[in-house]
């Protein structure tokens, strides 16, 4: 490659795109956010700053805004998409025919789809019809409000392609932010979709009073039960012990910054999944994919037995008291 400025374009103009796009540019990179409101893109360009998720804090100068996909992504050496899970099939069909040849498709989503039970980089292969080298996903313990304070945190850049991954490296290492490669796809984004499910339950713990032992029951044993399934699913266990498995365990279980955490407070307080949503407000992946990872987990005979209450609880097949009696009156076995 030239030594041309980097261009990516950042889909969408959430809390976490928003502080990848600050990340971006901070690095160097030229960024393009796609906004779906024209309100949030003309504020971008005129103010420099994301009124819908951060208004007290400056973009850089290398942040730029529109709502027109095909102007995103046009020249663009990086796709970063930062939706919900499961409208990522829809928008990237949608999305497709404006990716240029030599684009490399980054997914910082956390989720798994309903129905088909594929991960990001799976539907991202099979909707944009990109080979696993073109696919990225970043991946680790970032919660948007620190990083766009400007304090540090690091990340998994993981590719199947070692090359691209350390271009997506390059393009996003700051001061404050530290980004490591890996070619762990797999234990990358099962590390990050699980661990909300985990955090569902610590949050409801917690919004149940119940104590910190408890706490550090559930993030150990959530994170065996994420590991068992990553690695019957072919990852490196490893990568379960690093920044895209335990680091983004940690975070998203501790931090009052995390909604998946902070759902489950709302449903361990007794507000029903409603009313928990409305509370939340934002895109909680947890609650969507707890029923998908559970499939994968049957289907690869792994037991995993905090999700399998989660899921229940988030349908309404058991009660908060019921759910708490399930995981301690587990037979009890050797610790592995």
């Amino acid at each position: 490659m030239s030594h041309r400025v980097a261009r990516a374009a950042v889909f969408s103009a959430g809390s976490w795109g928003t502080a990848v796009a600050k990340i971006l540019a901070d690095a160097g990179t030229s960024v393009i956010m796609h906004a779906r409101r024209g309100e949030i893109a003309d504020a971008i360009n005129t103010t420099h700053r994301n009124p819908g998720y951060f208004p007290d804090i400056d973009l850089p100068a290398l942040v730029t805004a529109t709502t027109d996909p095909a102007t995103a992504l046009n020249g663009a050496d990086f796709l970063v998409l930062s939706i919900p899970a499961q409208s990522l099939r829809a928008n990237l069909a949608a999305w497709a025919p404006h990716i240029a040849d030599n684009t490399v498709i980054v997914s910082l989503m956390k989720g798994i789809e309903l129905g088909s039970h594929l991960r990001a980089s799976q539907i991202i292969t099979e909707v944009a019809g990109v080979s696993q080298d073109r696919v990225a996903v970043l991946s680790g313990p970032n919660l948007a409000r620190e990083i766009m304070d400007g304090q540090p945190a690091a990340a998994t850049v993981a590719c199947a392609d070692e090359a691209t991954a350390h271009r997506f490296q390059k393009a996003c290492h700051t001061g404050y932010f530290r980004p490591y490669t890996s070619t762990d796809v797999t234990g990358c984004e099962l590390g990050g979709a699980v661990k909300n499910v985990i955090a569902l339950a610590v949050g409801i713990a917690s919004g149940m009073g119940l104590g910190d032992n408890a706490t550090a029951m559930l993030i150990t044993r959530g994170l065996a039960e994420t590991t068992r399934l990553a690695v019957a699913m072919g990852a490196h266990p490893a990568t379960l012990a690093g920044l895209a498995g335990l680091g983004d365990l940690v975070a998203t279980c501790s931090s009052p910054l995390s909604r998946n955490r902070t759902f489950g407070t709302h449903l361990g307080q007794g507000l029903s999944v409603e009313e928990a949503t409305a509370a939340t407000r934002q895109t909680t992946e947890g609650v969507k994919s707890a029923e998908a990872i559970l499939a994968l987990a049957r289907a690869h005979d792994v037991e995993m037995p905090i999700t399998e209450v989660i899921s229940a609880l988030l349908h309404e097949k058991v009660t908060l008291d019921e759910a708490a009696a399930a995981l301690m009156q587990r037979p009890t076995k050797p610790e592995r």
